[in-house]
């Protein structure tokens, strides 16, 4: 039976009562006391509550792809990633936050930026949504504008490799490795 034609069977849980437990700047934590479909009662439900996120697969006029290279301390390794960040609050357009954080990671920008999709990461426990973009024939208006905890390394890699540096492991975090995927294919690449 095909996904589109399926009727769900699950039920949303009833939320009895929620509370944040934990408020910081950087990190927020929910408790919720949630009545499930069947009936039992769940009083230690921990979410946290994330804001929306904007991922950007930035492709020059020559065809190469804008990465970023930088240290993620939870991680506690460097890793290679599409230019991306957090929604602030006072954001209320995925794309123009989008093409904010590839111009202040990178120094590029793009007049041709499409939504390519909008999917959750973890909807178990975070609830963030992460905005998918494409931007085409990027170009370097600026030099990066860094906050004092970034250093990232900004690298050009021909469009033709992407997919063996994703297939291979050298691209690894999964919001990079998603939408590097999607940008080829719906290039044609």
């Amino acid at each position: 039976m095909s996904a589109n034609k399926h009727t769900p069977s699950s039920k949303h849980w009833k939320v009895l009562k929620s509370e944040l437990v934990f408020d910081e700047k950087w990190y927020k934590l929910r408790r919720d006391e949630v009545e499930l479909p069947n009936g039992k009662i769940m009083d230690d439900y921990y979410v946290s509550v994330r804001p929306d996120v904007v991922l950007t697969f930035p492709v020059t006029e020559k065809g190469d792809v804008i990465f970023v290279r930088q240290y993620k301390h939870a991680a506690a390794n460097v890793f290679i990633e599409l230019p991306g960040g957090v929604i602030d609050d006072h954001e209320t357009n995925p794309e123009e936050a989008a093409k904010r954080e590839m111009l202040e990671e990178t120094g590029y920008t793009s007049d041709d930026v499409e939504l390519v999709a909008e999917v959750i990461d973890n909807p178990t426990k975070d609830t963030n949504k992460i905005y998918f973009y494409l931007a085409r024939n990027a170009y370097k208006i600026a030099d990066q504008d860094l906050d004092e905890s970034e250093s990232i390394e900004v690298l050009h890699v021909p469009i033709q490799e992407v997919e063996s540096m994703v297939l291979s492991g050298q691209i690894n975090v999964s919001g990079s490795v998603a939408l590097c995927l999607l940008a080829l294919r719906k290039m044609g690449v």
